[in-house]
């Protein structure tokens, strides 16, 4: 039945139904429950069809929200589906894991308005999971196929993204990854209970249909060189993300039992799809029985958190410099973990870790807040005389996310590289090496999924003009 839209006055916002704390710390399994056609179209329904549409604004790739929120809403679900994936090449995914309320939600009228955000989020995620339900996902074939070829080096958010763009164009496409699992960080750096592994496995098997080429354990510089693949492509495009995990300097740091985020996720997410991992094995990326820290306040940091707390640990706190009101991390995810029972030590700084075969502790500083720095976000400072102690059998450091040295593992000294590490590229894209061209986090830094996706599109626009452009100059040569 058709409705009618601006209903947030009459019908309450309502997010789908939590699964208790109680119950979800016993398994990774999915904390939502969907919700039903019903409440979904009553949910989109609420939308106030804005002139100028914030949440469409503040969405990185500026989806179309208040139109497939209308035809939700009016029940024509495979037109709303239509028109969420034309900005978007993984609406099932950014449905799950965007962090809505500092992005679309977060900047929604009604929000502002006093009358609780439109739940655009919980809408896509049904809308995406009706449309694959109902088979209206289907791989995008190209209309002529092009002999050109593209590689690419990657093949989380922004590579697929990618490939999926020039595929559709008739590009043949390949995708180098190092690990045996296709997906990146969605499949072994995000915890199930956030992003289920079947969502990503059936979004390959999408873009195997129409026709990329996957090509995993190909660790580039090592397995093949940066040379060979560069000369087997006509295009080439570098979205390796950025791994390296920023390090304390402080007493202790490297003690056994300090561990890092990262590795720390991908021995959990191996663990759970089924792999045999020593290290989890061994109890070193396991957190049974243990009292864990986490130093960080970011969404990995929450990932850590909750998926310790999965783990069964005794008791997991989390020490962040700065207050609630400026985590960096999304406040549902807080919210989640604080049901879960994590602790957070807000206003803490780590001094030193304390220990001498393994760490058993940490010191720490209490901070307050001082002036803003440039970003606008206030400075931490200590208080003095504020010193305490935390007890911790594991340590787990999420501070952050550098870029490796791309130009040393690809053996390529001339890639240019900035201050930061990351690929210097020009306005379309391309890298200081003619065409081969980056997106994602190699070029902005450590970043969302779904500034992935948008640059993963963007390169491919940028890497389809160039070689358009080749073409054209052959054409003229022979002419």
């Amino acid at each position: 039945m058709t409705r009618t839209m601006m209903r947030f006055i009459k019908t309450p916002r309502q997010m789908p139904d939590k699964r208790v704390a109680s119950e979800r710390r016993r398994d990774f399994d999915a904390i939502y429950a969907a919700f039903d056609a019903e409440k979904t179209a009553n949910q989109a329904s609420r939308c106030a069809q804005c002139g100028v549409p914030f949440c469409q604004v503040y969405c990185p790739l500026h989806n179309n929200i208040p139109d497939w929120l209308r035809l939700t809403a009016e029940d024509r679900l495979e037109e709303a589906y239509a028109m969420a994936s034309a900005t978007n090449t993984f609406p099932e995914i950014c449905g799950s894991i965007c962090p809505q309320d500092r992005l679309c939600e977060g900047n929604c009228v009604v929000e502002q308005a006093g009358h609780g955000t439109v739940t655009i989020g919980a809408v896509e995620k049904y809308l995406t999971e009706k449309a694959f339900d109902n088979g209206w996902v289907k791989p995008r074939l190209p209309q002529q196929e092009r002999a050109q070829s593209v590689g690419i080096i990657g093949a989380g958010p922004g590579g697929l993204a990618a490939a999926e763009m020039l595929r559709a164009m008739g590009y043949q496409v390949t995708v180098y990854d190092r690990y045996d699992r296709l997906g990146g960080l969605l499949v072994y750096g995000i915890p199930n209970f956030k992003l289920e592994k079947y969502v990503v496995a059936r979004r390959i098997e999408q873009l195997e249909a129409q026709g990329v080429t996957f090509k995993p354990n190909t660790d580039i510089g090592v397995t093949v060189s940066f040379e060979n693949v560069r000369a087997a492509h006509d295009s080439l495009l570098i979205a390796t993300g950025v791994y390296k995990s920023r390090d304390l300097t402080l007493t202790g740091a490297h003690l056994p039992g300090v561990v890092e985020a990262l590795d720390y996720l991908i021995a959990a997410n191996k663990h759970g799809l089924g792999d045999t991992v020593e290290n989890f094995n061994n109890g070193t990326f396991n957190a049974a029985g243990k009292n864990v820290v986490v130093i960080g306040g970011g969404d990995t940091a929450m990932d850590c958190v909750r998926t310790a707390v999965r783990q069964g640990a005794s008791s997991v706190k989390c020490l962040y410099r700065r207050d609630r009101d400026n985590m960096p991390g999304s406040a549902r995810e807080v919210q989640n973990a604080e049901e879960e029972g994590v602790e957070f030590v807000w206003l803490s700084a780590p001094l030193s870790l304390l220990g001498r075969e393994k760490v058993n502790g940490i010191s720490a500083q209490k901070m307050q807040l001082g002036a803003p720095d440039a970003s606008g976000r206030r400075m931490p400072e200590p208080v003095a005389d504020a010193d305490f102690d935390v007890p911790a059998d594991l340590v787990i450091k999420s501070l952050g996310f550098e870029a490796e040295n791309i130009p040393a593992m690809f053996g390529m000294e001339d890639l240019a590289i900035t201050a930061a590490g990351t690929l210097v590229v020009n306005n379309a894209q391309m890298t200081s090496l003619p065409g081969v061209f980056a997106a994602g986090d190699i070029v902005r830094g450590a970043s969302l999924v779904v500034w992935a996706i948008k640059d993963g599109r963007e390169a491919a626009a940028a890497m389809h003009a160039y070689m358009a452009a080749q073409i054209d100059a052959k054409r003229e040569a022979v002419a």
